[in-house]
């Protein structure tokens, strides 16, 4: 195999992906590569990656390395991690086969995870899920009891300069086939017109499809300062001592944030800031809901999702999967029957014509002649 292309590299995968183009080779340090990163990798439509970590560890089965094999992208692992240092973005890189070359000379070997060794290495993942499972679930109900404030009104919620009281609210995370559920609910925003809340990268979600969020919400570390800049309002999610790390970036950009501390993740404070502040129906996209989600965002329980739901969820619907619920086939005799409708406003405008009533006499006189009537 021999693979030539520019080098583009980072740490965070999630910021590498904002500066990729198409026939760029990506050099990532992720372990245990996630589907959401996979999928932002496949949509650059990249040559191959070239991964300094475990891209399996076989601690969980992460579906990422499948999804770039269902795309024809190679997956590589190295020998060498000094390699992220040693190469410069923009600059040429080739892989001949099991060994990487930079400027003509030989900088590591390789290994190519091929369907076979995926296959192997997320065997070893399930096989250890039960014990996963088992911590997974010992840490969400140990961090349920630090975090019930969430449920029992001890955590203030500010009141948004949003109006939401009485309306529908639309909470959008970057996750797991969030387009394909955005693109099924769009007559619903455009006819309910509800409240459109962004978390981090949700809010450049919603950009992508045409709408302006009235509100972001988040650490601000993978929303876009375009997309911070046409937000009607912005709230910072802040640790619970009150520390707030992304309200630096927004104070740069010379905006106005609220600050929100409270534990858990940005999409159960959004969930509570909709609830808190009066919404009357809370329809959520691309959300984390299950174990791998969470282990994907490197979390090791989902204590807060848990409380959150607990408190919201007469008031909460789940759009995850929408786009799988109906799938609309087409017809013939559908399109046959449009056709013989619009056909007869057609015929009986074009029968009172007089030149048509003049051809329809000529008509019955040749067929009377023609029957000798």
């Amino acid at each position: 195999m021999h693979i030539k292309g520019r080098l583009k590299k980072d740490r965070k995968t999630k910021n590498l992906t904002k500066r990729l183009k198409p026939g760029d080779i990506a050099l990532i340090a992720h372990k245990d590569l996630d589907e959401i990163a996979a999928l932002s990798l496949v949509e650059k439509k990249i040559k191959c990656v070239i991964n300094i970590d475990d891209t399996i560890s076989g601690r969980y089965p992460n579906q990422g390395p499948s999804i770039l094999l269902d795309a024809n992208i190679p997956i590589f692992e190295v020998d060498n991690k000094d390699i992220f240092d040693i190469v410069q973005e923009g600059d040429t890189i080739e892989i001949l086969d099991d060994i990487i070359l930079y400027k003509e000379n030989e900088i590591g070997n390789c290994i190519l995870l091929d369907e076979e060794k995926v296959e192997e290495l997320l065997s070893v993942g399930y096989a250890n899920i039960e014990g996963e499972l088992e911590r997974f679930i010992e840490n969400t109900l140990e961090y349920a009891k630090k975090e019930k404030g969430l449920v029992t009104g001890k955590i203030p919620i500010p009141k948004t300069k949003t109006r939401i009281k009485g309306k529908h609210v639309l909470v959008v995370v970057r996750g797991k086939d969030y387009k394909m559920d955005l693109e099924a609910i769009r007559s619903y925003i455009d006819e309910v017109k509800p409240i459109l809340i962004g978390v981090d990268g949700g809010g450049d979600a919603l950009l992508e499809f045409g709408y302006t969020p009235h509100i972001v919400v988040g650490d601000m570390d993978s929303i876009s300062d375009k997309c911070l800049g046409k937000a009607k309002e912005i709230v910072v999610h802040a640790y619970s001592d009150g520390r707030a790390p992304g309200l630096k970036r927004v104070e740069d950009l010379g905006l106005e944030a609220t600050i929100f501390p409270a534990p858990g993740t940005s999409e159960d404070i959004a969930f509570l800031l909709a609830y808190a502040n009066g919404a009357d129906l809370i329809v959520a996209v691309g959300t984390h809901t299950n174990m791998i989600d969470f282990l994907e965002k490197g979390r090791s329980g989902m204590s807060s999702t848990f409380l959150v739901r607990l408190k919201v969820g007469s008031k909460l619907v789940d759009a995850k999967g929408v786009n799988k619920l109906y799938h609309s086939s087409f017809k013939l005799k559908y399109v046959i029957g449009i056709a013989i409708a619009a056909l007869i406003p057609i015929m009986i405008i074009t029968s009172m014509h007089p030149l048509m009533k003049e051809l329809m006499l000529l008509f019955k006189i040749r067929l009377r002649m023609m029957l000798g009537l």
